[in-house]
């Protein structure tokens, strides 16, 4: 019987351990309800006034209301100080030109030059020489603005020619032949002449030339050379001459002045026709050399104007316009 009465002991210690718990909550939860409550009706319950004063309710509605006008009074004064900003006048900087930017020299050399004026050829390249801002005997250059349009294979105008009075400059020409061409070629003034001996120059990375001839036999051994000539422009190309079987005349025509001309991918030929000190009779006379090779390759697709332009001037000089009649 005694171990019967105990699970009906357990049970009851167990109803009664949770009414506990129950009425321990209860009272929680009401003890935060009654704060609750206490804090609502404070909110809600008016501030305490006196009867006169800056405490009284009038003294305290004219506070907000004055607090109020200042904040608007603030509010207003930015609006016009932004305004105000706004209506300045801001400083107008003023680009300046071109020429404005270039250096006193190059001003000076300028003013030489009517710009609202075309000159014939021969008055051209002789106020050339005197615009010239450079103390070096500097370059005299033809601008050619053709009517051509590079990107059709007809009108990628490019050829070559020999300058009657040369260039100017001092060209050391290498021949790449076998040994007789080679022997032949020093005879007629080569600085290099070689085969195999000027291959292996190449593999060193020596170049140490100006113009490149080979004959066309041997072209096929220059071919793994083509990424370090190319960009150069020293390989050898049967359109500017420099492939050829004669290489005796190749030889000639690059120590006489043989240049090569290439319109660019706007249309304008860029040309070195001589020196300052060659003087206005020989830079006429390779100025009209090229303008007329540039006449004779005009292609047959065109049919408006072919020269649209032409200018002259010299290394770091004023471009002086030409007569269209000139050309």
């Amino acid at each position: 019987m005694a171990e019967a009465k105990k699970p009906a002991v357990k049970k009851a210690a167990a109803k009664k351990s949770t009414k506990t718990e129950v009425k321990a909550a209860e009272a929680v939860v009401t003890e935060v309800v009654e704060v609750v409550e206490t804090e609502v009706v404070a909110e809600a319950k008016p501030a305490k006034t006196t009867k006169a004063g800056k405490h009284s309710a009038k003294g305290v509605k004219e506070a907000e209301e004055k607090a109020a006008k200042e904040d608007r009074k603030a509010h207003a004064s930015e609006i016009k100080a932004e305004e105000a900003e706004a209506a300045k006048p801001k400083p107008v900087i003023k680009s300046r030109s071109r020429l404005e930017r270039q250096g006193k020299k190059f001003r000076a050399a300028s003013e030489l030059v009517d710009k609202n004026k075309e000159y014939s050829l021969k008055e051209a390249l002789e106020l050339a020489g005197k615009t010239s801002p450079v103390k070096f005997d500097a370059t005299v250059e033809l601008h050619i603005k053709l009517g051509v349009d590079p990107r059709h294979a007809d009108q990628n105008i490019r050829a070559n020619l020999v300058l009657p009075a040369g260039t100017g400059k001092k060209v050391t020409v290498a021949v790449f032949a076998d040994a007789d061409d080679a022997a032949a070629a020093k005879k007629a003034g080569a600085d290099i002449a070689g085969s195999d001996d000027f291959l292996q120059q190449l593999d060193k990375g020596i170049i140490n030339f100006d113009v490149l001839v080979a004959t066309p036999a041997m072209m096929a051994k220059l071919g793994k050379y083509a990424r370090v000539l190319g960009p150069k422009g020293l390989m050898p190309s049967p359109k500017s001459g420099t492939v050829t079987t004669d290489v005796v005349k190749a030889v000639s025509e690059a120590k006489a002045g043989r240049v090569e001309y290439r319109v660019d991918t706007t249309g304008i030929v860029h040309l070195g026709v001589g020196k300052v000190s060659f003087g206005t009779d020989k830079l006429e006379q390779n100025a009209r050399a090229v303008l007329s090779s540039i006449r004779g390759a005009k292609p047959a697709s065109i049919k408006g104007n072919y020269v649209l332009s032409v200018y002259v001037t010299t290394s770091m000089g004023p471009g002086i316009k030409v007569l269209s009649s000139e050309v």
